[in-house]
């Protein structure tokens, strides 16, 4: 499908690959534009990408003369101009239980293990590389627990997060799975997260998105 859907992102960045994840379960065409995060100082901090993006971020996301930026908000936006198939589930208590596990992987787990969190706590606080590592473990092993409570017990979780057609929480998932692997954390008390990731790896969707497919991976 021809959308002139342009993505501006980075093969490893979290927010970029949930946003990949959305595109591909909704099948739409998108043409790629790398920001390198540290090449160059971060391509990111360049005076025509932060005109487009204020925040100096990826992903942006530009759709004709719009430009949309944050994750979830891309998503919800490609949500509502390309309802099918649908990220969301019909129901408001289902929509809210999805919000509500997206966001704890998008907003609670991610930010703490960003770039420029590490970068800052390399930079301007001292913190070595052994350091960075227990830090992202440790942010990630406390939102992993509570995702894994309200994903094991909640009759609402099937195949994948809600049910058994993946959907946002699941595009949120999958890269937080991919950090946690990256920083060598043990999942063996997330069981229900790892059934999961390994369900959506199944698909198509999932495995175009993934980071070292990317054009731009090393």
């Amino acid at each position: 499908m021809a959308t002139g859907l342009v993505l501006y992102g980075y093969w490893r960045s979290s927010a970029a690959y949930r946003v990949r994840i959305a595109l591909a379960l909704k099948g739409l065409a998108w043409e790629n534009r790398p920001v390198h995060l540290v090449k160059d100082g971060g391509q990111q901090h360049a005076a025509d990408y932060a005109a487009m993006n204020p925040q100096q971020l990826v992903p942006s996301l530009r759709d004709g003369e719009r430009v949309l930026t944050q994750s979830l908000a891309i998503m919800e936006y490609l949500e509502e101009t390309h309802p099918e198939p649908p990220l969301l589930p019909a129901d408001a208590r289902g929509r809210a239980r999805v919000r509500s596990l997206a966001q704890l992987a998008a907003c609670d787990i991610h930010p703490l293990g960003n770039l420029r969190v590490l970068q800052y706590l390399e930079r301007e606080l001292g913190v070595g590389e052994a350091q960075r590592g227990a830090w992202s473990r440790h942010w990630i092993a406390t939102g992993f627990a509570a995702l894994e409570a309200m994903l094991a017990g909640n009759a609402a979780t099937g195949r994948y997060c809600h049910g058994d057609t993946p959907g946002l929480a699941d595009a949120c998932l999958v890269p937080q799975l991919y950090n946690a692997r990256r920083w060598k954390l043990p999942l063996d008390d997330y069981p229900t997260i790892v059934r999961i990731d390994a369900a959506c790896h199944e698909l198509e969707a999932f495995r175009v998105a993934a980071p070292e497919v990317q054009p731009d991976a090393p």
